[in-house]
């Protein structure tokens, strides 16, 4: 007899392809900018003050959650949390990550703390699917802001929020987003090692020195007046970047006062900047789309551009192959 977790699992599965169908021959895909009361979820809350923040914030992060995991490291501390950014469609995506290199049990002895990290959308099918996912996994969390494009940094500082409130003593967190292949074998033992003492105030990735894009047919157009400076502060690519826990709740605060801009990892690094920390470039983060290899994707930490299906092929690959040399 299948178990309860696996019905649960092939019965959303059904529910999430006859929704997406639905919603794909019933509604266009849009952008959505209203806002719409979302009376299928289940609240769970807790609202947070930081006592040593005195001034009045600029940019408070008032959200609440609607779907929460606030019990993931209540036994122990992970020695790594990862965030990952995803949307409501991405069922395929979320589950390949959980089967493959997001799995928490893939090392004995080290704990590892898998999340994924959502708005809420405008059509309450999806986020009713979402709800039974969670209720399945009890790997998502989502606040009350629209998910888009252009809310993507404000789904950063919820993970960021997460960590600082209900994850404080983690060794490292990597944020991550749902189209990754993440080589966790050279994260875990070559990067972050955890027989040496955590590091603080650390921050690595792939580190990017550029100037805004005032081409306003750029998906990353940055106009004057929100960003009149002809440089960024250095950033490490969204793709991928880890960081020691502690920074978490660094890069929290200091967002509270620092104007939002939409462009995430751009973002981030301001933040940074304004802590004195600075990213380290580490090679071994790739942000763009790389050919398959044995022997090339054991050098790397991450490839970006993957679908569910390579993922399910590499990891397999990867993992019947370690005794092979290269």
């Amino acid at each position: 007899m299948a178990s309860k977790v696996s019905c649960l699992y092939i019965l959303t599965v059904v529910c999430w392809a006859s929704a997406l169908w639905y919603l794909s021959i019933t509604r266009p895909t849009s952008s959505y900018t209203g806002h719409r009361q979302v009376s299928s979820i289940s609240i769970a809350r807790k609202n947070v003050s930081f006592g040593n923040i005195r001034t009045r914030p600029i940019n408070p992060h008032s959200f609440d959650f609607l779907i929460n995991e606030p019990n993931k490291c209540e036994k122990s501390a992970p020695f790594l949390v990862i965030l990952i950014s995803t949307t409501h469609k991405e069922f395929d995506a979320r589950q390949a990550i959980r089967e493959t290199w997001g799995d928490e049990n893939n090392f004995k002895g080290i704990k590892i703390a898998t999340l994924f990290l959502l708005g809420k959308n405008s059509d309450p099918v999806l986020n009713q699917m979402v709800e039974q996912e969670s209720q399945i996994f009890h790997d998502i969390i989502v606040e009350d802001f629209i998910d888009s494009y252009h809310n993507l940094t404000l789904k950063t500082l919820m993970g960021m929020r997460w960590i600082a409130t209900f994850c404080s003593k983690a060794k490292y967190v990597m944020k991550t987003d749902s189209d990754i292949f993440v080589n966790m074998d050279n994260l875990i033992y070559k990067l972050l090692k955890p027989n040496t003492k955590p590091r603080r105030r650390y921050f690595t990735g792939y580190v990017i020195n550029g100037g805004p894009i005032r081409d306003v047919r750029s998906k990353w157009y940055m106009p004057r007046d929100l960003y009149p400076d002809s440089n960024y502060p250095p950033f490490c690519s969204g793709t991928g970047y880890i960081f020691s826990a502690d920074v978490a709740e660094l890069i929290y605060k200091t967002s509270l006062h620092t104007r939002l801009l939409h462009l995430e990892d751009v973002y981030v690094g301001l933040c940074l900047r304004k802590l004195g920390i600075h990213p380290f470039q580490n090679s071994g983060f790739n942000h763009w789309k790389m050919a398959y290899s044995l022997c090339r994707y054991r050098r790397v930490i991450t490839v970006h551009q993957i679908s569910p299906e390579e993922m399910h092929r590499i990891w397999n690959d990867m993992s019947s192959k370690k005794h092979l040399r290269c």
